[in-house]
């Protein structure tokens, strides 16, 4: 994508602002993915920017997927892979990113010697907490733009929209994107 808004059929480019009441005289359906992804992307880089003052410069987007997939009981490559939706090659260089930068490292499966599995470090097991307490300091600020109602309410009609997209929330985030 070139950052240039999609053209709809009709040739028209619509601002969609409308009264508020709801959708705009001008709004078109390409807008919503585009408004969800602008929200999501607005968050991620706010938190990126916030961690990389905590002490975590080099966590990246993709790293935090990454390490959601790990888990906090590690993981091994072919797991990593099948919770990330992406090729064991593909795990297993997103995990040497991780180990090259301190959040992630390979050690002896306590269960089975002959295997091994990814682990978060301490590094990573804190840029972990540090972004789940960013998190909630990021929605904090939501609530104070948009009030606190209304923002969960966009949160549960969010749930009910995803409700049947499969179990839970997933972190397959970057193998949906694909190559």
């Amino acid at each position: 994508m070139t950052g240039e808004t999609p053209c709809p059929p009709d040739g028209r480019h619509g601002s969609g602002s409308g009264d508020g009441a709801g959708r705009g005289p001008d709004a078109h359906g390409y807008e919503l993915p585009l408004l969800l992804f602008a929200g999501f992307r607005t968050l991620i880089d706010q938190l990126h920017a916030e961690l990389a003052e905590q002490g975590h410069p080099g966590m990246r987007p993709a790293h935090g997927f990454a390490m959601q997939a790990i888990g906090p009981g590690g993981a091994t490559a072919s797991e990593l892979a099948r919770r990330l939706g992406v090729s064991k090659q593909a795990a297993g260089k997103t995990a040497e990113r991780l180990m090259a930068v301190g959040y992630a490292e390979r050690v002896a499966d306590p269960a089975d010697a002959r295997r091994k599995i990814i682990r978060l470090t301490p590094h990573g097991v804190d840029a972990l907490r540090r972004s789940a307490a960013l998190f909630e300091e990021l929605r904090a600020r939501w609530a104070a733009t948009l009030g606190d109602e209304r923002l969960r309410q966009l949160e549960t009609d969010l749930r009910t929209m995803t409700a049947g997209a499969g179990a839970g929330l997933r972190v397959d985030v970057a193998g949906w994107f694909g190559p």
